[in-house]
């Protein structure tokens, strides 16, 4: 279960946001801040894997707060979560180490993609191990993650969501091995015709890539896993 601080001094938004993150599996809100003082008190006080962090605090800016935490030791990721869309500051959020920038008004949709992008992050790190030296190419995967974990299609058909093609894009990342048609759609719980439509749409996008599984009855199993860097 990965533990977040959601950090905003308004008391609505706070609520608001942490209302998203309960409805995200894998992650549950363990405190919340309304400054930056309160939120280095509860970084001191408890374990804070992920901060949610508002630019625009009473005491000091969320800029100056992820800082102040890495010149103490907290080692909490961050991603920022506010209004502020200039770019210095958007700037000065990758140079402090934010790992995500979310923009202010944002829908549910919007929150997870980050989260499901950070928890496969997480999952990239877990598979590569903490500890010793990584390759180039665990090194691509862990820092291809927070990009492809989140991605959507820019534009979808006529006929599509984005969230059934988020779902499809989820199943796909989180097996551990290719998988059918059927399978996707048991695992998404949508019909098969559906998880067929969106997984055809992700194959024409070079998303996913399809391979043949032959069996005894002469006719090829389509199996799809999603494409690296996809």
């Amino acid at each position: 279960m990965i533990d977040v601080l959601v950090v905003d001094d308004d008391f609505r938004v706070v609520e608001i946001n942490a209302a998203y993150v309960a409805k995200v599996p894998g992650f549950r809100v363990t405190a919340r801040a309304h400054t930056a003082a309160q939120a280095l008190a509860t970084l001191e006080r408890m374990h804070v894997d992920l901060v949610l962090l508002d630019h625009y605090l009473p005491d000091e800016t969320g800029l100056t707060l992820v800082r102040r935490m890495r010149q103490l030791g907290h080692t909490a990721d961050v991603i920022m979560v506010t209004a502020a869309r200039d770019v210095a500051t958007v700037q000065a959020a990758m140079r402090f180490g934010a790992l995500q920038y979310l923009v202010k008004p944002f829908s549910f949709a919007g929150l997870r993609g980050k989260l499901d992008a950070y928890a496969a992050l997480r999952r990239t790190l877990d598979g590569v191990g903490g500890r010793g030296e990584a390759g180039q190419e665990q090194v691509d995967r862990i820092f291809g993650a927070l990009r492809t974990a989140g991605a959507a299609p820019a534009e979808l058909p006529k006929g599509h969501s984005a969230p059934t093609a988020d779902l499809v894009r989820k199943v796909l990342t989180e097996a551990a091995r290719p998988l059918s048609a059927h399978e996707v759609a048991e695992r998404a719980g949508i019909s098969r015709s559906t998880a067929q439509r969106y997984l055809k749409f992700l194959e024409r996008e070079g998303r996913i890539s399809l391979t043949l599984k032959y069996g005894d009855t002469g006719r090829p199993e389509h199996r799809y896993a999603w494409a690296r860097g996809g």
